[in-house]
């Protein structure tokens, strides 16, 4: 992969369904190398998306890093299924997974990385116990279920506190923004200590998407 100061993971979500090769094209073509994958099964979250069938298609024509962002309740029970499809990170909600220590490890035992995203209201006192365990903290900068939301401003407090952590630590997991993340507020993320922008509309209708990325990267 190449080296990049801050990697972006365009959220598939925001793309043409039915063409969805072509937005797996467009990523590799700019040299990316992640996509985000928003599984969102209509109970955890008021909306519904695709399966780990879609991403096994997918994974057929990609070599892309699959980032799976499982927005499902009791996710142990898929864990398996979503590893055999593809993907390479798969990530959990804390309010989703009742057992979070545990499912954390289910995912590690399938060879995959693992990670945790907790929503706006919830506070990083709440996944204290597993910042030890886990590969990517999920920092929910919108309330999860549906794309082109506004940036809430407070999660910047929490991707500081969650740097500030990992340094007094020495944890070694990375932090990841999703929701609301442009060309307007990368700075400041970025500034806070993310390492991952997952970006959805921004990247996939923007009328220029080289020149977006070009500029987030500068």
């Amino acid at each position: 992969m190449k080296e990049r100061s801050v990697v972006i993971s365009p959220s598939i979500l925001a793309a043409d369904f039915s063409d969805i090769q072509s937005a797996l094209d467009l990523i590799s073509s700019l040299g990316l190398d992640y996509v985000h994958l928003d599984v969102m099964d209509g109970n955890f979250v008021p909306n519904l998306t695709f399966g780990f069938k879609f991403i096994k298609d997918m994974r057929k024509h990609s070599d892309l890093v699959f980032d799976a962002h499982l927005m499902i309740e009791n996710p142990e029970r898929y864990i398996k299924e979503f590893a055999a499809a593809g993907c390479d990170i798969i990530t959990v909600h804390k309010e989703a997974a009742r057992h979070l220590n545990r499912v954390i490890n289910m995912i590690r035992e399938e060879g995959k990385e693992a990670g945790v995203a907790i929503n706006p209201a919830t506070s990083v006192l709440e996944i204290e116990n597993v910042l030890s365990i886990v590969d990517y903290v999920m920092v929910m900068s919108v309330n999860p279920g549906f794309g082109g939301q506004s940036f809430i401003a407070e999660s910047l407090k929490k991707i500081k506190a969650l740097n500030e952590i990992r340094k007094r630590e020495g944890y070694e997991f990375r932090i990841m923004v999703d929701g609301g993340v442009n060309a307007s507020n990368h700075h400041a993320i970025v500034e806070a200590g993310a390492d991952i922008l997952v970006i959805g509309e921004a990247f996939f209708k923007s009328e220029d998407p080289e020149k977006f990325i070009e500029e987030i990267e500068s």
